[in-house]
């Protein structure tokens, strides 16, 4: 597919009413392309008076949406979905030129993120409430659930479509309009898919995407602005809690989806094949940039030289290059700060005592690459167990019991996914069990499924994206009592 063709049908202003416009003062900011350095695209840089505008836009249409029918709203989601689906291929490449995921990984996630917009259009209808007698036999008791209101939506850069469609979808079902501000770095995708719901049909002022590099100056006047109900934000801890105080003062509806440290323990018993198959899918996916990311491989003494000997192998057969090439399986990290930060964590780590299995720097001439890395006999002091490493790098350290690998595990202030392999199905119950986090896979190593509840504990944040559970984060409960 054409590059310069895709990229040219990209819309590169501001999405606010239903119509494209260029931003307050005329500010703008380029995207790049991670994996040669240069510039992509320029696009439309909000200032304050432009994310004012796109919350005037939510508000002003809030109460008509909210008044949609919900087969209206339905429809309008199974068309996006379908017309995304059509689409892949340009979503495809779109996400490979910003973000430089493999064009493989970037289909893939075209239908993961599409899969939103089904989902959803088939929970709008399903909202429903409650009748029932007061104990007393004096009152009626209904309930109903209601839209939130205008929601702010902040997205990461890792996930260009799918976390834009699992916060859209939703709050589309539910009947709340919403103000969308994606990450600097990849706001290509999200502007194609505002102008993909545009052709659908959601009507001006439901969905407004502002992207901006002056995050703070934009968003902190919408968190405080009294009109606005409900904020969700997908990124790292520190950010999160940020805007967690910021919320504090209107007392928003908050949804946080933060950063990982996620473990992937390897028992005794586990199929080795199966686990090194998972362990490829839970550290490569996404170049390791994923808070799902498996970050710290226990694994039991008995197998750790067989499992890391097949790990390094399967590593080291991966192909780095640019995403838009046949055959390239790991494309480049998103910036040079990222690719630094990770060199940075494995050079600690071999300075403290790890070996290198294979990988271990930088690579290439030109753009953001690391080589895919398999350390082993990683000391827990080593700062990339303790840190969330966001890049093609796999620590590994050994455990002799299952309570030590659970104490390993659990060893974290973060909570997001943890992965197991195991044959051993009373093991699989004791470790689901103890294991402090919001998500757990059972020798598999990817766990995201638009039909689950997608969210951890702890420091990996709050709220859940996906399933049934989903919608009911873009929902309020009113109680009507009726005297009979």
């Amino acid at each position: 597919m054409n590059e310069k063709a895709v990229l040219g049908k990209v819309p590169t202003g501001l999405f606010i009413a239903g119509e494209w416009r260029d931003a307050t003062g005329g500010g703008t900011t380029d995207v790049e392309d991670p994996a040669t350095g240069k510039t992509l695209a320029t696009v439309a840089s909000a200032a304050a008076d432009d994310g004012r505008a796109a919350l005037d836009a939510a508000v002003a249409v809030q109460g008509e949406w909210a008044a949609t029918p919900p087969r209206e709203r339905a429809e309008l989601l199974r068309s996006a979905f379908d017309l995304l689906t059509e689409r892949a291929d340009e979503f495809a490449m779109l996400m490979t030129l910003e973000m430089g995921k493999p064009l493989a990984q970037s289909k893939g996630e075209v239908t993961y993120g599409a899969e939103f917009f089904r989902w959803f259009s088939e929970e709008v209808v399903r909202i429903a409430g409650r009748w029932s007698a007061s104990p007393d036999g004096n009152t009626r008791l209904l309930t109903m659930k209601q839209p939130v209101g205008p929601v702010l939506m902040i997205t990461p850069w890792n996930f260009p479509l799918a976390m834009g469609t699992r916060k859209i979808g939703p709050a589309i079902a539910a009947g709340c309009t919403m103000v969308v501000k994606p990450a600097q770095q990849t706001p290509l995708t999200m502007l194609a898919l505002a102008d993909l719901l545009r052709e659908v049909g959601v009507p001006p002022g439901v969905v407004n995407v502002v992207s901006t590099h002056d995050t703070s100056d934009v968003m902190e006047p919408l968190i405080g602005d009294p009109r606005l109900r409900k904020l969700t934000f997908t990124g790292s801890t520190p950010v999160g809690q940020m805007l967690v105080k910021q919320s504090a003062d209107q007392l928003l509806r908050v949804s946080m989806e933060l950063g990982g440290n996620a473990p992937f323990l390897v028992f005794p018993d586990a199929d080795l094949d199966r686990a090194v198959d998972g362990a490829m899918l839970a550290k490569m996916r996404n170049m390791g940039e994923a808070c799902t990311a498996a970050n710290r491989f226990l694994v039991h003494a008995d197998v750790a030289e067989e499992f890391g000997r097949r790990f390094g192998e399967r590593m080291a057969a991966e192909r780095v290059g640019r995403g838009t090439e046949d055959g390239v399986t790991v494309g480049p990290l998103i910036d040079r700060k990222a690719q630094g930060k990770v060199a940075e964590l494995v050079d600690d780590a071999v300075s403290k005592g790890a070996t290198v299995v294979t990988g271990g720097s930088t690579t290439g001439e030109a753009g953001y690459f690391f080589e895919p890395t398999v350390l082993t006999d990683v000391p827990a002091e080593a700062e990339l167990n303790q840190e969330e490493i966001f890049g093609p790098v796999a620590p590994i350290t050994t455990f002799t019991s299952d309570d030590e690998a659970l104490r390993l595990a659990n060893s974290t202030p973060f909570g997001l996914v943890a992965y197991a392999f195991t044959q051993d199905l009373s093991r699989t119950i004791r470790v689901s069990e103890a294991l402090e986090f919001g998500m757990v896979g059972i020798n598999q190593g990817i766990v995201s499924n638009p039909a689950a509840p997608f969210g951890g504990v702890k420091h990996s944040g709050f709220g859940r994206e996906g399933g049934p559970e989903g919608i009911e984060e873009y929902l309020s409960v009113k109680y009507v009592g009726i005297a009979p």
